[in-house]
């Protein structure tokens, strides 16, 4: 198969782009997503890849949409950000290109990407992905294959519980990893901070215009690297909670790569440092056993449509 299209949908841009089979992305384009807009949401897309079709010989279209998609990777069951629910979206954008489509979340062709061709390309058999951002998403390839689950809706990795009774989560759970490792966590832990000690959360309240609830993630992360000790002190909890993840992940699934991406990871050894250190904790009645190297995602923004576009080839 020659050229694909992927296309990375999220909450507030369609990101097209075609993809060639090394996984180089020849072109792209972007389109604001109408969000509330089941109809015309799914009007872009069929723009987007039309307009990144013309004058190319295009044998398929993959897309990656944050939710759950199906077994069939045909529709989307259910998005948080978007307005679809049983949104039959392969075909819709099939009858209006004309092309060959699959959909799958978007976390999956994240993790199907840095398998690929990024962080973990070395790996032949197997690799978890985590993606930190508000929440945490996650992709699973074992034996060389994406694992979807017998209803297309595996490796929820932020929605594994770590604190029985904990503290509430999106999903109607309690206590899920998400709630602890993830940006919104971060936040969390900053603002108990500077609620606990006014004195030591002072730079971060001044950010804030005084009003804690106003913290955000960048605040966070902007006091962390100057140095303000709570803040470092906020990713050290939620690095640490990401290692117990992390070591959840070796003991279930023996993988050869863990590979950490999204948005809280730009702080780097901030988060990192401690996640190492709690992830060799949590493992060191492994003793010499080896366990999976643990690696930064280097795709990026182009995680999403090289690993869309690659899925679309099989």
């Amino acid at each position: 198969m020659g050229l694909t299209i992927g296309v990375d949908i999220g909450g507030t841009k369609v990101l097209g782009g075609i993809v060639d089979e090394t996984g180089k992305v020849l072109a792209t384009t972007r389109r604001p997503t109408p969000a509330d807009d089941v109809a015309r949401t799914r009007d872009v897309i069929v723009e987007v890849v039309r307009e990144l079709a013309e004058d190319r010989q295009i044998d398929a279209v993959g897309i990656g949409a944050a939710g759950w998609i199906d077994a069939d990777r045909s529709t989307v069951l259910f998005a948080p950000n978007l307005a679809w629910r049983d949104e039959p979206l392969r075909d819709a954008v099939s009858a209006g290109t004309g092309l060959p489509v699959i959909v799958e979340n978007d976390a999956n062709v994240a993790a199907w990407a840095e398998f690929r061709y990024g962080a973990a390309e070395d790996a032949a058999d197997s690799m978890v992905l985590f993606t930190i951002g508000t929440g945490i998403g996650g992709g699973i390839i074992l034996g060389g294959r994406l694992i979807r689950g017998a209803h297309g809706i595996a490796a929820e990795l932020g929605h594994v519980q770590a604190v029985p009774g904990g503290h509430p989560c999106g999903c109607g759970r309690h206590g899920c990893i998400e709630q602890y490792a993830s940006g919104s966590a971060l936040v969390r832990y900053a603002q108990t901070g500077v609620k606990d000690d006014t004195a030591a959360g002072a730079a971060l309240l001044d950010q804030a215009g005084g009003d804690v609830g106003a913290i955000t993630g960048p605040m966070v992360t902007e006091a962390a690297l100057s140095g303000d000790a709570l803040a470092i002190d906020a990713f050290r909890q939620a690095g640490t909670w990401l290692g117990v993840a992390m070591a959840d992940m070796v003991q279930l699934l023996d993988p050869q790569v863990i590979v950490v991406g999204g948005g809280v990871v730009e702080a780097g050894d901030l988060l990192m440092k401690p996640a190492l250190v709690s992830y060799q904790e949590q493992l060191a009645q492994r003793a010499k056993s080896p366990i999976a190297e643990v690696r930064p995602a280097k795709m990026g923004n182009l995680a999403g449509i090289v690993g869309a576009a690659d899925l679309a080839r099989s």
